[in-house]
C-alpha cells in the first residue's frame, strides 16, 4: 500500500513538472508584411530573463525595443500588442526617475547592412507567477519601433511606429 501511494505521489509531482510553461523559447519576429526577420531566444536567468538572437532587415541605426502587454501581433501596425509591459505602474524610461516601466529595454543597434544582434537582459520582468510574469493572460510581446527611444518622454520614448512583433505566450514551445 505504501508503494502504491508513493506511485501515486511522484505520478502527481510528475505531471505537474511536464505542464511547467517554458523557461527558454524563441520569439519569432515578424515584419509588417508577416515576413520572419529572425528569432529572439527569451531565457529565464537569476535576474531578469535573457534576451540573445539576430535579426535582419531592419532600417540602420538605433531602435526602439520594448515588452508590450498583449501577446497578439496583427500587422501591419501592431497595435494589437498594446501598450508597454507595465506591471508596477511606473513611467516610462531607463532614464526616468518615476520609471521604469517592465518592458522598457535599451534600445537596439541595426548596421548598415540592415542586422541587430541582439544580448541583453530585461531585469524587471520574469516567467515566474508573479506581478512581473510574461506569462499573463493575453500573452505579451515584443515590439521593435521606428525610431530610438529617448528614455524619458511619456508614453514611449518618442519612439514612433511599430515595425516588427513577436508574441510572447505560455504555450511556445521550448527552444532547444
Amino acid at each position: 500500500m505504501r508503494i502504491l501511494g508513493f506511485m501515486i505521489f511522484a505520478f502527481f509531482i510528475l505531471a505537474g513538472c511536464m505542464n511547467q510553461p517554458p523557461k527558454k523559447f524563441d520569439v519569432d519576429m515578424k515584419n509588417s508584411d508577416g515576413d520572419s526577420i529572425g528569432k529572439i531566444t527569451f531565457e529565464e536567468q537569476a535576474k531578469g530573463i535573457k534576451l540573445k538572437g539576430e535579426l535582419k532587415g531592419l532600417p540602420a541605426g538605433e531602435l526602439a525595443m520594448h515588452i508590450h502587454e498583449k501577446g497578439t501581433c496583427e500587422p501591419p501596425d501592431f497595435e494589437s500588442a498594446g501598450d508597454h509591459f507595465n506591471s508596477d505602474k511606473k513611467e516610462h524610461g531607463l532614464l526616468n526617475q518615476k520609471g521604469p516601466h517592465a518592458g522598457d529595454l535599451p534600445n537596439l543597434i541595426v548596421g548598415e547592412d540592415g542586422t541587430a544582434k541582439v544580448n541583453m537582459t530585461a531585469s524587471a520582468v520574469t516567467f515566474e507567477e508573479k506581478k512581473t510574469s510574461l506569462y499573463t493572460k493575453d500573452g505579451t510581446s515584443l515590439v521593435i519601433h521606428e525610431q530610438a527611444d529617448d528614455g524619458m518622454s511619456q508614453p514611449a520614448g518618442g519612439s514612433g511606429y511599430r515595425i516588427s512583433c513577436g508574441e510572447i505566450t505560455k504555450n511556445k514551445k521550448p527552444a532547444k
